[in-house]
């Protein structure tokens, strides 16, 4: 039998990805494997992947493909994660010398395909279906400060150009008392800040209504466990963002106010060729009201341009959504077709060029609106969650409720705690502050 002792696994996409391979290397830990920084030295490695964008899929073939022409000592090779589940089987033929493929909720049988490959049955196949089975307790986590916790898995929405219902399967929610057990064992551990993860967050509970536990119910459970200083969550899908789930970011102490608030676009039309379930006027009503009840909130958006038949006046619908609702970020890409989504029958018509364009000129108009954002902030004293060094060791980094980075002088003892920093200025999109009394008042600012 081959022997091995060390791994490395590559992630690619989502933090739910993330997530996956913190439970992949607990599991590996467990039969006394040793993770190694260092790819190279690597006797197994594992590319945990991502199939939402093209060139995520690119890099992962290639950088397969780099291993794959090593004469001598190849490592095992395995594919996990998104691409996992698209490509299945045609994955080998692809890539010959992949050794094992797991589907996205599967991972639980990593090691169950480890023992075959070892045992000379290659390559394995284990075929994916839509589980939850995995062991997050056991999960070894990468940072020490805060942890992401997945609360539900799948999707149900279908938007005609999302791969995630056909890798993630439909939406499954773990159960309260399993995420609760979960989140009162990091705190017990030390850790300050939780993410909850879900590719919509907001759908949670709704598949099991006999629990009769929404996600503002669940939020409300976790904000009485001790340790836990901060949640967060994403992704929400906004055809569910609740007036309830609302005044929970308002009322519960440890929620903090960023919401991460997907628009995709500014025209109803492209946004009902999306499947997206709303109107621009009714996501700017959620947001208006979101605002209005959650004063100092800042959101976040993921914005695709150039969709199948999007027009230059749809696009400027888009652009002009994007000035008027002032995001503090945003992430903006290029369509690009995904096979087997309802979208990769359409002709992909919108020439490259063009669409380039399109995703410079949005990148352009919100980096003026952020830089308008920090220059707001300069001045105001706000709340840190110290989370570590910078590159620049003589720094500490941490992030505020609203999560904007900060930059500040200090030592390493005040990582893990909270602290109050005023902004002086910034640099790109981070600000650099210097601490001051703990007693100081916050004072974050909403965009307008």
């Amino acid at each position: 039998m081959r022997k091995i002792e060390t791994f490395f696994i590559r992630t690619y996409g989502c933090q739910m990805n993330e997530l996956d391979s913190e439970v992949m290397r607990g599991l590996l830990e467990k039969r006394n494997l040793t993770f190694t920084s260092d790819e190279e030295k690597a006797d197994l490695i594992i590319f945990n992947t991502c199939a939402i964008r093209d060139l995520a899929e690119r890099k992962v073939l290639g950088k397969i493909g780099q291993l794959s022409r090593k004469e001598t000592d190849r490592p095992i090779i395995g594919i996990t994660g998104c691409m996992a589940n698209a490509k299945k089987e045609s994955l080998f033929h692809k890539l010959p010398y992949v050794d094992f493929i797991i589907g996205t909720n599967n991972i639980h049988q990593l090691n169950t395909a480890l023992d075959e490959v070892l045992e000379g049955k290659t390559p394995i196949y284990i075929d994916p279906t839509f589980t939850q089975e995995l062991d997050y307790l056991s999960a070894k986590r990468t940072h020490a400060i805060s942890a992401y916790v997945s609360i539900i898995r799948g999707c149900n929405n279908h938007c005609t150009y999302c791969v995630v219902p056909y890798t993630r399967g439909p939406e499954v929610s773990r159960t309260p008392e399993e995420i609760v057990k979960e989140c009162r064992q990091l705190g017990e551990q030390g850790y300050k800040e939780i993410t909850l993860l879900g590719q919509n967050v907001n759908s949670y509970g709704k598949d099991q209504p006999q629990w009769n536990t929404l996600f503002p119910d669940l939020l409300d459970q976790l904000d009485q466990l001790p340790g836990i200083e901060r949640i967060r969550f994403m992704t929400s899908h906004p055809v569910d963002i609740s007036r309830n789930l609302m005044e929970a970011i308002r009322d519960l102490s440890s929620v903090c106010e960023f919401v991460h608030f997907p628009l995709q676009a500014g025209s109803n039309r492209i946004l009902k060729k999306m499947h997206r379930k709303y109107t621009i006027e009714e996501y700017e009503e959620k947001v208006a009201m979101l605002r209005s009840l959650v004063p100092n909130v800042s959101i976040g958006t993921d914005i695709i341009v150039g969709f199948p038949t999007e027009t230059e006046e749809e696009f400027e619908e888009t652009a002009a959504a994007l000035k008027r609702i002032r995001f503090s970020t945003a992430f903006i890409f290029a369509y690009s077709k995904r096979k087997n989504t309802p979208a990769a029958r359409w002709n992909d018509d919108i020439p490259q060029k063009t669409k380039e364009q399109r995703l410079h000129n949005l990148l352009d108009i919100q980096q003026n609106v952020t830089q308008e954002y920090l220059q707001m902030l300069i001045g105001t004293t706000v709340e840190l969650l110290v989370e570590s060094t910078s590159k620049d060791t003589t720094l500490l980094k941490g992030r505020t409720r609203q999560w904007q980075q900060v930059l500040f002088p200090g030592t390493t003892d005040k990582i893990g705690t909270i602290q109050q920093v005023q902004i002086h200025s910034f640099s790109n999109q981070t600000c650099i502050g210097e601490v001051i009394a703990s007693t100081a008042r916050q004072t974050s600012l909403p965009i307008r």
